[in-house]
């Protein structure tokens, strides 16, 4: 296993790097995005053992907020890499997200974080074009929104056709 290093001048327990890597899950690669969304993922379930899951959205946009100053404020201390793996927050973001729309059974949750990896890596529109043309914060976060939104339109298909 391997760590990502943090940019000069931000230290592990900043504000910044605490809410960017997700408390450190995002410095472990390969594969950061996924370390984030399986930490993402535990709190999640955590959460939903003591709220309802539409807590999840709040927390969601919460991390959101966060995570957008978070990316920010990398970027000015590492201009050189415009989506840092290590930045996992906008994992946390839309896995929450997801979570929160689908039923919570654990063959739902497992199938939320399967979809949601998928298409954060396959980057379908309008994922891909927010990856692509935003620019700073904005199109490190946004991008995983909208694969959170694939998510849950196909798990909600997926109850509607009785799939499960």
């Amino acid at each position: 296993m391997r760590f990502h290093t943090l940019p000069t001048g931000i230290r592990f327990f900043s504000p910044i790097a605490l809410a960017a890597t997700f408390f450190g899950s995002g410095l472990i690669r390969p594969a950061s995005g996924t370390w984030g969304s399986l930490a993402a993922f535990g709190v999640g379930l955590v959460a939903l053992s003591y709220v309802p899951s539409r807590t999840l959205v709040f927390m969601s946009i919460v991390a959101y907020l966060i995570g957008f100053w978070a990316a920010r404020e990398w970027a000015k201390a590492d201009a050189s890499d415009t989506d840092p793996s290590a930045i996992v927050i906008d994992e946390v973001a839309g896995m929450w997200l997801v979570m929160a729309f689908v039923p919570t059974t654990m063959p739902a949750l497992l199938a939320a974080f399967l979809l949601f990896r998928l298409f954060d890596i396959l980057k379908p529109w309008p994922a891909s074009w927010a990856d692509k043309s935003l620019k700073g914060a904005n199109g490190i976060m946004l991008d995983d929104i909208f694969a959170g939104g694939w998510a849950i339109l196909v798990i909600l298909a997926a109850q509607i056709y009785g799939i499960y």
